[in-house]
């Protein structure tokens, strides 16, 4: 009988980014592999719009562009709060 991961129980996973192969440990494989998909989408939107065929100057473009991504997310965030406590 296979045995039961208990919540928060780190796992080892086997995943690959933009052709490269990466031994991970995470306690949520699910929450892991949507951001695998993120970064490999990310990646080779910017690899098919630029001219660069470095790997490494691509995964920092693409973590450029999620960090952006975040920041808007948080500003959003934060001015939604800001009207909910006007609203209070």
């Amino acid at each position: 009988m296979p045995e039961e991961k208990k919540s928060g129980e780190m796992q080892r996973v086997t995943v690959e980014i933009f052709g490269d192969v990466y031994h991970l440990k995470t306690d949520d494989p699910e929450g892991l592999e949507k951001i695998v998909q993120m970064v490999n989408f990310n990646m080779k939107a910017i690899s098919q719009n630029t001219r660069t065929f470095s790997g490494s100057r691509i995964a920092v473009m693409a973590a450029m562009k999620i960090a952006e991504d975040y920041m808007q997310l948080k500003k959003d965030y934060d001015e939604l709060l800001a009207l909910l406590n006007e609203n209070k």
